[in-house]
């Protein structure tokens, strides 16, 4: 981990202010944009079990507006100058963006700060959003690959909040209020919760000036409620579960391991080498092996995704219901492999260039370093981010052998079948 912490070669500086925001900055002179990407420590793990779903819903209730600022004003302020402007929520955060020309920085600002800090979340716009927010809701249950991946993560996380849905459920949402969502925002959209990654062309001191300006009304804190986040004890079985859905043309098996949050971030990087390894590209063992050459399956890939508390690695595989058993069989074999036997270095080679091109390529903009930045300052540090090729050639056959029979058993796993429901009638 000490190599993690070397912050020599950050090309950017992070800032902690007075009033405890945390300011991530990089100038880049050669373009001429500026983006601000504000991170908030307001995701879903902060609700409470009947407020499920409340974190997503105040990312939509924020653009409805201020005293100062009515429903849309900001959204034509920010257009009318040419910029752009989106948010997200996950279970570690919520952020919020701006992309603009670096003449219009200054006026543009001000205005993401007073949605931040002042959303006033009035009641006839709660109404109507809640019911935007009910659709995606509903559209989400028309989306098998959605509901294997929400089943999969109930299976998997038993106690960590990472096993409720993001988007929460109806019968919750239909519960809240107004005035509760104004408690949860006075709550944690507060200074010390959050991260704002300035990136362009703007100086330092001016962007921690500017910075400094807008941020500096913060409304005042509400007393939070207790959140007991559990950690999820290790997988000592295989948790299983199955689902049958109507006008299914196609099979989904997803199978899924928790791995390593932030402290263990080396560990992590080897999860991401294992991911490539085994499935992604023709040339990695499961597309070749069940795809190209045993026509098992129509897909299959792997991924990893890097989480504060407890990552997440899953192997999905689209394919016909009557090969499930093979297939799963077949990777839980190559996963005893993976252990038994270091993996060459012409494999590893391989699965090390695609990550550190895949890096390279994801930081080339403003807007790409913004949001890295911002989301590694919000799980861990920022410094770290641009840590990442160095940590991923650092890895040896034998390392990564350690990584995989620790993390990837092919005994203990969550894993979901969506089979198609054939009716009786």
């Amino acid at each position: 981990m000490s190599s993690l912490l070397a912050e020599s070669d950050f090309p950017g500086k992070v800032v902690k202010l007075d009033n405890g925001l945390t300011v991530v900055h990089q100038q880049i002179d050669a373009t001429p944009v500026v983006v601000v990407d504000v991170w908030v420590q307001a995701g879903a793990v902060r609700e409470p079990d009947t407020w499920s779903g409340m974190a997503h819903f105040l990312e939509h209730m924020i653009f409805k507006g201020t005293d100062r600022l009515p429903p849309g004003a900001f959204d034509r302020e920010i257009e009318n100058r040419g910029g752009m402007t989106n948010a997200a929520t996950s279970h570690d955060y919520a952020h919020f963006f701006i992309t603009t020309a670096d003449r219009y920085i200054e006026d543009s600002l001000p205005l993401l700060a007073d949605l931040l800090l002042h959303a006033g979340i009035p009641h006839d716009e709660f109404d109507r959003e809640r019911e935007v927010v009910l659709e995606e809701i509903r559209q989400s249950w028309d989306d098998p690959d959605f509901l294997a991946f929400q089943a999969l993560m109930e299976t998997l996380y038993v106690k960590h909040p990472y096993g409720r849905s993001v988007l929460g459920g109806i019968e919750n949402l239909m519960e809240r209020s107004p005035e509760q969502m104004r408690r949860f925002h006075r709550c944690y959209y507060q200074p010390e919760n959050m991260v704002v990654a300035i990136v362009g062309n703007i100086e330092r001191q001016r962007a921690i000036e500017l910075v400094s300006q807008s941020f500096s009304d913060f409304p005042a804190a509400e007393p939070c409620w207790a959140v007991e986040v559990e950690a999820e004890p290790p997988l000592t079985e295989v948790r299983r579960r199955e689902l049958y859905l109507p006008r299914l043309e196609t099979g989904r098996l997803v199978m899924a391991w928790t791995g390593p949050g932030v402290e263990q971030l080396h560990d992590a990087y080897g999860l991401d080498l294992l991911s490539v390894l085994l499935a992604q590209g023709r040339t990695s063992r499961l597309v070749r092996e069940l795809r190209e050459e045993r026509e098992l399956v129509h897909a299959i890939s792997s991924d990893f995704s890097l989480q504060r508390d407890s990552s997440l690695f899953t192997i999905g595989a689209w394919l016909e219901p009557q090969y499930m058993d093979r297939v799963e069989a077949a990777i839980g074999d190559r996963l005893c492999q993976l252990q038994q036997q270091p993996v060459s270095e012409i494999e590893l080679n391989r699965a090390k260039r695609l990550l550190c091109n895949d890096y390279a390529f994801s930081t080339e903009t403003p807007n790409q370093l913004a949001g890295l930045y911002g989301y590694y300052e919000t799980i861990a540090r920022a410094q770290w981010a641009v840590r990442y090729p160095e940590q991923i050639q650092s890895f040896d056959p034998y390392n990564l052998q350690r990584v995989a029979s620790q993390y990837l058993s092919p005994k203990y796993y969550a894993v979901t079948t969506v089979k198609p429901f054939e009716s009786t009638v």
